[in-house]
């Protein structure tokens, strides 16, 4: 059982979530605070062989393997989780890659449309394959996991940062949508946190964005996990379109 099962025990109990980028990361750690705080959860991710891993190690009750820039997949994938799960009360869409590293008049734009497939489209796709269920019920919890490079900008990851800041947009303009109607969408802004995700990037890259943490260190997954649980629980209530940031101090807007 997760160290947090005695924190905030019940704290998602009757609740069903869509947790992308399921396999490893941040949205297994998500995923497994809200099975252990009385959660059902239902895990996406490319990864076939680490999704079915992760949700043994997690508990979930459903998963998806599939490319999440892939519409038709997506869509489907709600549905089948909607009937697996009986409702969709919860998207937290996780998945996202960071594309190569080099300055924008060199970079490939091969890697620059499968950055904005994947952390753009994807997460359009997500929103519309489950908003729906949600908006039936009168009820939804919708996190985007954005970057504090949406905000700022990282030299020689162009992609990254405006896909982030794309995401960013996104779910201001749905909060606004849905804002009357019982379900709340914000985005997450972390700064650098251990991931597996770091290993698609060089040392230096790395080492560029931990300097820019007044802290001094890289964020630590749960910290990140922590955060997405109370934007995804009925005590996020009355915040709506905001990006909740988790950066060491880098951003403070």
């Amino acid at each position: 059982m997760s160290a947090y099962a005695n924190s905030y025990l019940g704290r998602f109990s009757g609740r069903t979530a869509v947790v992308t980028g399921g396999a490893s990361g941040l949205g297994k750690a998500v995923a497994a605070r809200i099975v252990a705080e009385g959660g059902q959860v239902s895990l996406w991710d490319l990864d076939a062989e680490g999704l079915k891993a992760a949700a043994a190690e997690v508990g979930a009750a459903h998963t998806v393997a599939l490319d999440v820039s892939d519409e038709a997949a997506v869509l489907a994938a709600g549905q089948a989780a909607h009937q697996a799960l009986g409702r969709i009360d919860v998207l937290v869409a996780s998945a996202g890659i960071t594309g190569a590293t080099a300055p924008v008049h060199d970079y490939p734009t091969d890697s620059w449309k499968r950055v904005f497939d994947i952390n753009v489209n994807g997460v359009f796709y997500c929103c519309k394959a489950v908003a729906p269920f949600m908006l039936v019920n009168g009820y939804g919890r919708i996190v985007n996991v954005a970057s504090v490079a949406g905000k700022e900008g990282n030299p020689n990851a162009g992609a990254y940062s405006a896909s982030k800041a794309a995401v960013i947009g996104l779910t201001k303009s749905l909060a606004k949508e849905l804002a009357t109607q019982g379900v709340i969408a914000n985005s997450l802004t972390p700064a650098t946190f251990e991931s597996p995700i770091l290993e698609q990037l060089p040392p230096s890259q790395v080492a560029y964005m931990k300097g820019k943490i007044p802290m001094g260190r890289l964020g630590e997954v749960h910290e990140s996990a922590a955060m997405v649980c109370f934007m995804a629980s009925e005590e996020c209530s009355f915040t709506t379109g905001a990006t909740f940031d988790t950066s060491g101090g880098r951003t403070t807007f």
